[in-house]
């Protein structure tokens, strides 16, 4: 007795006119096999694509409660969207499941967290005071953002990854947010650009826009990428983390901006100290 059965060829067809009539295609990229062999993937990875895309909603969830003048709030979300970028690149590696469809997503994600928000925080909070200025000060730091990433992803496989070639994205949003979040909430009614002198106002859009430039920076920021997670330490390395902890929590807008402004300006200290000893060494 002889069934009849599709074949392989009409199989595929059909296979091929069902993906078509659905509105979403399905993602494909090229890789390799542990053989090296280049093969092609269907799909992308769940797990680390949910912590970008919990990147992008709080960067998402800032703009709007910067609209809305909620600052605070604001400025927290950008660092939630913080927490998140650090941990999607993490599980991406230590679950083996990086893709160039996770980078790709994962620059989109920082431009709205870590490029639109700051500068429309920045902009909502204060630089509205200095009308075009302002206004200009908050479209360089975007433009920036948006050139550091770009940058960013054409030399991720040709620089050394103990280092950034400029300003990191999220460091120079935490020092807006951070400036933000800390005069903001300096007094129980709330602060805002209005209630600041104009030269106050001035001096924070200096801020912006010197962050802004660092990001397109040839200077050098220690990336922390070389630090083992896995590894065993020592006891006292618990200590010092739950300490850490203790002393951020005991007022985190401004021991949080104390930090990474502390970053921000290791780079051009380290910069200058390198300069001076190329000097004395010609």
């Amino acid at each position: 007795m002889t069934t009849n059965q599709p074949e392989p060829a009409e199989s595929s067809n059909k296979e091929s006119a069902l993906e078509n009539l659905l509105p979403i295609g399905e993602h494909e990229e090229e890789g390799r096999d542990e053989q090296g062999r280049k093969v092609r993937h269907k799909g992308v990875y769940l797990l680390p694509n949910l912590f970008t895309t919990a990147n992008m909603f709080a960067g998402f969830y800032a703009i709007v409660c910067a609209i809305h003048g909620s600052f605070e709030i604001a400025s927290v979300a950008i660092f939630v969207a913080m927490v998140f970028d650090g941990l999607d690149g993490r599980v991406a590696r230590m679950t083996q499941t990086q893709s160039a469809f996770g980078a790709e997503y994962d620059s989109l994600s920082d431009m709205v967290a870590f490029g639109v928000a700051p500068a429309i925080l920045a902009y909502q909070w204060a630089l509205s005071e200095l009308g075009n200025v302002g206004l200009t000060v908050a479209f360089i730091y975007t433009a920036c953002g948006a050139l550091r990433l770009a940058r960013f992803n054409t030399q991720i496989d040709t620089v050394d990854k103990r280092w950034f070639i400029g300003l990191a994205s999220p460091a120079a949003a935490a020092v807006v947010a951070g400036m933000v979040w800390s005069v903001a909430t300096f007094t129980d009614k709330g602060v805002v650009g209005a209630d600041l002198p104009v030269a106050v106002v001035m001096l924070f859009a200096f801020l912006v826009a010197a962050v802004g430039l660092l990001m397109v920076s040839n200077i050098k920021f220690y990336s922390f990428k070389d630090l083992d997670l896995k590894g065993r330490v020592p006891f006292v390395a618990i200590l010092v983390v739950v300490l850490a902890f203790a002393v951020i929590f005991s007022d985190p807008p401004r021991v949080l901006l104390l930090i990474f402004m502390a970053y921000a300006v290791s780079g051009p200290v380290q910069f200058v100290l390198q300069m001076r000893k190329n000097k004395k060494g010609a």
